[in-house]
């Protein structure tokens, strides 16, 4: 489905079309023409690699950079300075918590790892000219989507002044 754009002011909404809740992409204008890119949250099922950060990390991650160039922004995420990142894992669906909290519990501290690793891994490999974020959480919680193996979202910088030399 194609981006679907609507602009208030400043501010430019691309929204998936039929898409009611969210904006892939909310993009503030400042001042000096540079664009501060607001990412979606994104849940993303057994389709991805359900609970499989080293899948789940690159998918999200190439989608925002397809999104960043349908919405002719730039060419890919490697062009944008990402300054916060919160990832909200799901919480295991086993262990039980209650037949094996030991189980439970370790796994969940697999999952933390994992995510910490796959965005590593990916910024390492794909954007290694770029700093790291300032913040970046990891949550393994329990989601309100009960199909979904994470929620991402983040907030980056296109500086356009780094594009024109």
């Amino acid at each position: 489905m194609a981006l679907v754009k609507k602009q208030r002011g400043r501010v430019t909404y691309y929204t998936r079309e039929g898409n009611s809740f969210f904006s892939d992409l909310v993009v503030e204008e400042l001042a000096n023409g540079d664009l501060k890119i607001h990412f979606c949250g994104v849940a993303a099922g057994a389709q991805v690699g359900g609970q499989d950060p080293g899948k789940e990390i690159p998918a999200i991650f190439d989608y925002w950079s397809a999104c960043l160039k349908e919405a002719g922004i730039c060419n890919s995420l490697a062009e944008v300075d990402l300054l916060e990142v919160h990832a909200f894992g799901a919480a295991p669906n086993s262990p039980s918590p209650i037949a094996d909290p030991e189980g439970y519990a370790s796994e969940r501290r697999r999952l933390r790892e994992a995510y910490a690793a796959a965005y590593s891994s990916y910024w390492a490999a794909k954007m290694p000219d770029n700093g790291l974020p300032s913040r970046f959480t990891v949550y393994v919680e329990d989601l309100p989507d009960g199909k979904a193996s994470f929620e991402l979202s983040a907030t980056g910088l296109y500086q356009k002044s780094l594009r024109m030399k």
